[in-house]
């Protein structure tokens, strides 16, 4: 079955078609797809799937430019944490807090984002997307009020798709790149607990919660534009550093990412008072700015205010060490071994407790006694997860 994209990667770009296999199920229930909306859409799915498959949990994945912008297991969404995303409820169901959990990740690169769930979408899951600045959603089904709700979003233009949860595609994938033709065997590679078995450092125990979230991040990666590393706490990525060159700079794009996620919750955050009237995409991009304040001209800080009730109390370098610090638990994976000790010392900073990567660089031993100097728990996992 094939049908016709609105167009390629640009919109000079036609024709530009999608050739659907038999036995995928894969259905456009509302919309017209571009070739940019399926690579997001598969690769989002194929995340939100493994998700549930290694924990169990409903899974999701905010998809934005093919590398995720979060991803996040079901679980529960403390008072502070609703606060901070402008959430006006928290009785979701499980997969709506996937979702919630997923795009709350980062909520900036979040905005126009393409959304997958693994399990069927509801009407709880439904009225959050309804809110939210979305551009599809993905899964293996919907209920019948859901999607009449989807199918008036955005006047009606809502891309809805659905694909057959079973559906596995053949051993060997290929691609074509200026007329050379490239195949490999996809990477089947499994994410679970038993990649996480081998520490070499003391450092602290791995609990199942710990485990759960190494696995949630490690699946992040497998499916996000290489060099990459991602941080996560309590089962859902809360920075991910995305195709960069060079592994320091993933790690630094992580950690700052990880940095404003904790810092979205501080009470000088939670307490700014904002003018009557702001939309949530407006607020979030208040937020933003507000966390880096110090970096700010002042031209840039007289425009932010004009979003304010009153003058906002910017948070001190000390008190966002000491916030930071308050979060147990914040783990960090790579997609390839760490080469540099520089990794270690910037994730400490972000008060990273625990380093999951594929060991066997030439410097491992450099970079396992920096760990062991900030009392992380170093892994090695033997498996690197490049996607290019």
């Amino acid at each position: 079955m094939e049908i016709k994209l609105k167009y390629g990667c640009n919109s000079h770009q036609t024709p530009a078609n999608l050739i659907i296999p038999e036995n995928s199920g894969f259905q456009v229930l509302n919309g017209t797809p571009s070739y940019i909306n399926i690579l997001d859409a598969l690769g989002a799915w194929q995340l939100a799937r493994e998700l549930k498959i290694a924990t169990s949990k409903p899974g999701a994945a905010s998809f934005k430019h093919t590398s995720p912008a979060g991803a996040a297991v079901a679980g529960a969404l403390p008072d502070s944490y609703c606060a901070s995303q402008f959430l006006s409820q928290s009785d979701l169901s499980p997969v709506a807090t996937a979702y919630v959990r997923a795009r709350g990740g980062d909520r900036m690169c979040s905005f126009g984002d393409v959304a997958a769930v693994s399990d069927i979408v509801d009407v709880s899951l439904a009225n959050v997307l309804k809110s939210e600045v979305s551009d599809l959603i993905i899964a293996p089904g919907f209920e019948p009020a859901a999607l009449e709700i989807l199918k008036a979003k955005k006047q009606g233009t809502y891309l809805i798709l659905q694909i057959d949860p079973d559906y596995e595609p053949a051993e060997i994938e290929q691609r074509e790149v200026f007329g050379f033709g490239l195949q490999q065997k996809r990477n089947t590679a499994p994410v679970s607990a038993a990649l996480f078995q081998n520490s070499v450092t003391i450092g602290k125990s791995v609990s199942p919660d710990i485990t759960e979230t190494l696995i949630v991040a490690t699946i992040a990666l497998k499916f996000t534009q290489s060099n990459s590393v991602c941080l996560a706490y309590e089962g859902q990525v809360i920075g991910m550093g995305a195709g960069q060159q060079s592994r320091v700079h993933c790690t630094r794009l992580a950690c700052d990412k990880a940095d404003k996620w904790l810092l979205q919750q501080h009470p000088k955050t939670l307490n700014l008072a904002f003018r009557e009237g702001l939309k949530k995409p407006d607020k979030a991009n208040i937020v933003d700015q507000f966390l880096l304040w110090d970096q700010l001209s002042e031209a840039e800080k007289k425009q932010m205010r004009t979003g304010f009730m009153k003058e906002p109390d910017p948070i001190s370098a000390q008190e966002r060490l000491e916030w930071v610090k308050q979060f147990p638990g914040i783990c960090l994976s790579s997609d390839a071994y760490i080469p540099f000790r520089d990794n270690i010392d910037r994730a400490n900073r972000s008060n990273v407790q625990f380093v999951a990567h594929a060991g066997s660089s030439l410097r491992d031993e450099e970079v396992t006694e920096a760990a062991k100097q900030y009392d992380m728990t170093m892994l090695h996992t033997g498996l690197r997860l490049f996607l290019h």
